[in-house]
């Protein structure tokens, strides 16, 4: 379980419409904090609304003990969230998630992301830069939508961008673009986060290659340490047993193969 943390807003930018990336200085988050790991945030100082807002971490720097989260602006939560000011603390619980992406030894990878769940790819983009070729695959609905590719340029091998009505970047959905990619670059490792219709095929693509493949679920959560159940996804143990796991604690990042999408 992480840490009950105060943590300090330094900065605040608008990366597009309703569309903010916080930058926090947090010590006892950024030194621990791993790639796929989430944090929990009491969005406004007092307890309306109740419950916290489980965020992913986009960007960690350790060097400087920062994280970095960037938030959709969609709903009361995020609202109060949003009108946070520099230099005010913020009150989270962190990092947490059990399940966290791990590249194993692969050397040339596939990191595919849609819409807002490209964000907690960055991190795992960043750390595997060293190790493998990062091949980066990024979804939006269209040129509107389009952020970060400046800073995922910067720790990918190749970035494909694409558009599902073709106004920006390659025409189309960015795991046909890692289909066709797939053989000519060697991918030994897909790594995924995104809409639920994407994540299903991109474990349908992983299992007819039988390549490792690793899921980071989005699910609505409430107690984020596993308590409530809430947040419950069903395994595929390959027998009649039914079984269901945690995302909050036992995710939120799973083998493809284990969970039933």
């Amino acid at each position: 379980m992480g840490v009950n943390a105060k943590i300090k807003l330094i900065a605040k930018e608008e990366l597009k419409n309703d569309v903010l990336k916080f930058t926090c200085l947090t010590p006892e988050i950024a030194k621990i904090a791993m790639p796929g790991q989430f944090i929990e945030l009491r969005v406004s100082k007092t307890f309306e609304p109740f419950l916290r807002r489980p965020i992913s971490i986009y960007n960690v720097d350790k060097e400087n003990n920062m994280i970095e989260f960037i938030v959709q602006i969609k709903g009361r939560g995020t609202k109060f969230l949003s009108q946070t000011e520099v230099g005010e603390e913020l009150d989270v619980v962190g990092p947490l998630g059990n399940g966290t992406f791990d590249i194993k030894n692969c050397k040339n990878i596939a990191i595919i992301g849609g819409g807002i769940g490209i964000f907690p790819l960055y991190e795992l983009a960043k750390n595997s830069l060293s190790q493998a070729n990062v091949n980066i695959y990024l979804g939006f609905r269209n040129k509107q939508y389009v952020m970060l590719e400046e800073e995922f340029t910067k720790v990918s091998t190749k970035l494909t961008i694409t558009t599902d009505d073709g106004t920006y970047g390659k025409n189309g959905y960015a795991i046909d673009y890692l289909k066709s990619d797939f053989d000519d670059l060697q991918i030994d490792g897909i790594f995924a986060c995104g809409p639920l219709p994407m994540l299903q095929k991109v474990k349908e693509f992983a299992e007819s290659k039988k390549v490792y493949c690793q899921l980071s679920l989005e699910q609505r959560m409430a107690c984020a340490i596993g308590a409530c159940m809430g947040c419950s996804v069903k395994l595929n143990l390959g027998d009649s047993n039914i079984a269901y796991a945690r995302v909050c604690k036992d995710g939120p990042v799973f083998e493809a193969e284990v969970v039933d999408i």
